[in-house]
């Protein structure tokens, strides 16, 4: 193993350096190629032999840069062959849509997802689904801002009924009006029916002689010098008697004998 090695290299003696000439190797044409390993980057079918190629499958593809660019973005070209009829398949990047674009050799499977995302949205129909889904969310408030206005609105109109009325009786002349309007006859009934028990209850209060009755402590005195017993010149009787001491003497109270209710019988004593 020593042979191989060696930091010499062997020189014939009819070596000539200066027979060496330097050359350069030429410039390949076109775009720069590269092999490179990727995966499908979507699910397609093979139009030379039916098939069908599915995303993530391993290939060792060349990777070609192309000229085109999407503003400062390079395009890539990937050239990969048919696992069953070795067809070659083209695809590159679109940074556009953020995608890849099939070129040749293979039709991409349909997928729904990408349709619906494809349309482009108009601006009216934009702003129509925006109201719609802002209607949507804001039924129930709607709902409540209109029951509000409506009795904002039922409230004014009340008020204003009440201004008009007001003003048009000013014009009128008329003034405020008393709102119990005139008297009726069941008013001056009960009014002198309240007159007849006033008159009732001064008489009440009356002597014969037409004096009121006056209150004065514990007695009662009539204004010609009359006394409460009705007798002239005599002094009136004591009305209030002369209340007990109070004493706070402890009382004994008598034991009640309830041998005889039970049915108890004492016999007698020896001695």
């Amino acid at each position: 193993m020593s042979e191989r090695k060696v930091l010499t290299k062997y020189y014939p003696p009819d070596f000539d350096p200066s027979k060496i000439v330097r050359t350069r190797g030429s410039k390949q044409a076109g775009p720069t190629q590269q092999t490179v390993r990727l995966m499908a980057p979507f699910s397609m079918k093979c139009v030379s032999c039916g098939e069908y190629i599915y995303k993530g499958r391993k290939f060792n593809a060349r990777k070609e840069t192309t000229e085109e660019r999407y503003y400062a973005i390079p395009i890539y070209r990937f050239y990969i062959r048919c696992t069953r009829c070795s067809a070659e398949i083209t695809f590159k990047t679109d940074p556009k849509n953020m995608d890849y674009t099939c070129e040749k050799g293979a039709k991409r499977n349909f997928e729904p997802w990408r349709e619906q995302s494809g349309k482009e949205e108009t601006e009216e129909e934009r702003l129509d689904r925006l109201e719609r889904e802002e209607e949507e969310k804001n039924a129930m408030v709607e709902l409540e801002t209109k029951t509000l206005d409506a009795k904002r609105e039922m409230q004014i109109a009340d008020a204003l009924d009440e201004i008009r009325t007001r003003n048009a009786r000013i014009e009128r002349g008329e003034g405020v009006v008393d709102a119990m309007g005139p008297p009726t006859a069941a008013d001056e009934e009960r009014a002198r029916i309240e007159r007849e028990d006033e008159e009732a209850a001064r008489r009440a209060f009356m002597t014969e002689a037409g004096e009121k009755v006056r209150r004065l402590g514990s007695e009662i005195e009539v204004a010609d010098g009359m006394h409460a017993d009705g007798l002239t010149g005599a002094p009136a009787a004591d009305v209030t008697a002369e209340a007990p001491i109070p004493t706070f003497k402890r009382v004994v109270k008598k034991k009640r004998d309830l041998s005889s209710a039970l049915g108890i019988k004492k016999k007698p004593g020896l001695v």
